[in-house]
């Protein structure tokens, strides 16, 4: 597990929390935890003033929950979807 010093280091140097979590092989959210020891889903939501004193983000909550990635819509799913129907004699007879 990283230490809060290995992630501070990160972000001093110019990286986000989603560039210093794959350098350090954890995920986004995870390296928000470590570096504010706040959860970056949102439960724990200090006020805005609070926020700007702490330096956190307006909204970690991106992190934690990033978008989902359809795996469809690869080339490489769709190749194969093609091969498959090619080799499928079935549908080719009608």
């Amino acid at each position: 597990m990283p230490t809060k010093a290995q992630v501070k280091a990160l972000l001093s140097a110019g990286s986000d929390y989603r560039e210093a979590g794959r350098q350090l092989g954890i995920s986004p959210g995870l390296v928000y935890l470590i570096a504010t020891g706040l959860p970056a889903d949102g439960s724990d939501v200090p006020s805005p003033e609070e926020r700007r004193e702490r330096g956190l983000l307006p909204s970690s909550q991106e992190l934690s929950n990033p978008a989902p990635e359809n795996p469809t819509a690869r080339d490489t799913v769709r190749r194969w979807v093609a091969e498959r129907v090619r080799a499928d004699s079935q549908p080719q007879r009608v």
